[in-house]
């Protein structure tokens, strides 16, 4: 299959992927309870009389049928409009892009991290003797099934309250950084490692890893120069949904650690019932999703020519 024709059929999933992604958070958000009007004069407290109620769902198209509001919301799409938020009387847009910096740069960082952590890891305890993979091998298994919280805990614990080397909040500076990135990239090393030491290790009882090492190789350089590229395959499939996969954790960890970017935005806007804002969120994430499987699979054809024939 030609490159233009698998990115073409790539990109045709894509646009289902966000169709379905934005149908079902409409739906889920309208059938969810409580009166969207009410929320966007601020909730009960407000104390709205019923012909503001009026106003307001005759304003917003709120008293037209939920059939009706769905076609004005994929019209409004089509043409790149995503809303204006309830609460924040901003562009969806805009809100988005005021903040998805904090979260795209703790995104990268955990990703990169967690990245070069499998690597260095794998590397060093593929084929080893048996001790250091059972070190190993039970350390990722605690790690990878700790929620990304306790680990922060954990960290703010340690590096934050007690030696006091990092700040416990905040998004300024790079060292505000650290932590969260840490917390974010650990459970994602350990799954990352644990797939990668086992392709290395398959792909080191290889013909050719044998021929290699006849030709007077190191160690190093076998591993580093011929068993690696072989072994990426599995390694950068599941390292882009996790990639995708972390716009979900950074939620949690920034309300932790109380940095900026879409994670308070997605909590605010889900306990207000600030639909436009919950969708525009959500239909980043496909986004996301979309184009990291499609460089994904890219990447897999680079490292791995036998794909490009599949």
């Amino acid at each position: 299959m030609s490159t233009l024709k698998r990115i073409s059929l790539r990109l045709v999933a894509g646009v289902g992927v966000l169709w379905g992604a934005a149908t079902l958070t409409f739906l889920a958000v309208n059938f969810s309870g409580g009166d969207t009007a009410l929320a966007i004069l601020g909730g009960p407290e407000a104390l709205p009389t019923p012909e503001l109620l009026a106003r307001v769902r005759a304003e917003y198209g709120l008293d037209q049928p939920l059939i009706v509001q769905y076609g004005h919301y994929l019209a409004r799409l089509v043409h790149g409009d995503l809303g204006e938020s309830y609460r924040l009387r901003i562009p969806v847009l805009q809100a988005i892009s005021e903040q998805i910096g904090a979260t795209v740069q703790l995104s990268f960082s955990a990703a990169l991290l967690a990245i070069v952590l499998a690597l260095v890891c794998a590397i060093l305890t593929a084929n080893r003797t048996r001790w250091v993979r059972s070190v190993a091998s039970g350390s990722e298994l605690v790690i990878s099934s700790a929620p990304s919280f306790v680990i922060g805990i954990l960290l703010l614990l340690v590096f934050s309250f007690h030696w006091h080397w990092l700040p416990p909040s905040g998004s300024v500076g790079w060292r505000s950084l650290i932590l969260p990135s840490v917390a974010l990239a650990l459970p994602v090393a350990a799954v990352l490692t644990q797939l990668l030491r086992q392709s290395l290790e398959d792909t080191l009882e290889q013909p050719f890893i044998a021929m290699a090492r006849a030709r007077g190789l190191s160690e190093t350089a076998v591993r580093l120069r011929h068993a690696l590229r072989h072994a990426l395959v599995p390694l950068v499939t599941l390292a882009g949904f996790i990639f995708a996969s972390l716009l979900g954790g950074a939620v949690v960890i920034e309300l932790l650690f109380a940095r900026q970017g879409i994670g308070r935005l997605m909590l605010d806007a889900t306990s207000n019932k600030d639909v436009p804002m919950v969708l525009g969120v959500t239909l980043l994430a496909a986004t996301v999703y979309v184009v990291v499987n499609l460089a994904v699979d890219l990447i897999n054809r680079w490292i791995d020519p036998r794909s490009a024939h599949e």
